[in-house]
């Protein structure tokens, strides 16, 4: 029997810990997130976890990977931020094309702008929730982000509504007119999270 909790081995007999699940409380006592988790070479079927959890470390080798919640957080933090300005020139490249009367490709350039936004929404609110930040009480300037998050996703049931409606003329006016601060915005939000992540 042998755990292993990222490169290091853990004494279970003599901190009493008898089970994966106790093993993995331990860990996460210290205020470490579980990325990986192999008994006996193998990757456990997630699905099982409460069978998983109880079942015994005796005669299994454990082996844990973890990492730490701030860390993983601005990482991903920095990863938005360089998709956010891909998107942006995916942003401009469509409205160049709309004006240019060149609706299949702009669509294409748009389809990546949407799914990046929305990435990006999706991984703001799961860093908030990792570090169990409050997106009403954090704020940039006198907005909270959730205040404008929700501006984003107003913005964008916008534009994909000019979409719906074929209106490629306000489309356009919209891509280069109505989301020109959006970027800066992202940017402002990134921070804010950054800087609640380092407290």
């Amino acid at each position: 029997m042998s755990v292993t909790v990222d490169q290091e081995m853990l004494e279970t007999e003599e901190l009493g810990l008898a089970t994966v699940g106790q093993v993995l409380s331990h860990v996460q006592r210290s205020n470490r997130l579980v990325v990986n988790l192999l008994i006996d070479g193998k990757q456990p079927d997630l699905a099982q976890i409460s069978g998983i959890r109880k079942s015994l470390v005796l005669n299994k080798t454990v082996y844990i990977e973890t990492a730490s919640p701030r860390e993983m957080a601005l990482e991903v933090l920095d990863d938005v931020q360089a998709q956010l300005g891909d998107a942006e020139r995916f942003k401009n490249a469509a409205a160049d094309l709309l004006q240019q009367n060149q609706i299949a490709r702009a669509m294409e350039q748009l389809g990546i702008y949407f799914s990046t936004w929305q990435s990006a929404q999706e991984s703001v609110l799961k860093v908030s929730e990792l570090l169990r930040i409050d997106l009403e009480k954090l704020r940039v300037d006198s907005r909270s982000i959730a205040e404008i998050l929700a501006d984003f996703t107003g913005q964008l049931r916008q534009t994909r509504r000019t979409l719906v409606d074929r209106d490629f003329v306000s489309l356009s006016d919209i891509l280069l007119y109505e989301t020109t601060q959006t970027l800066g915005q992202w940017a402002a939000v990134l921070d804010a999270l950054r800087r609640a992540a380092q407290l």
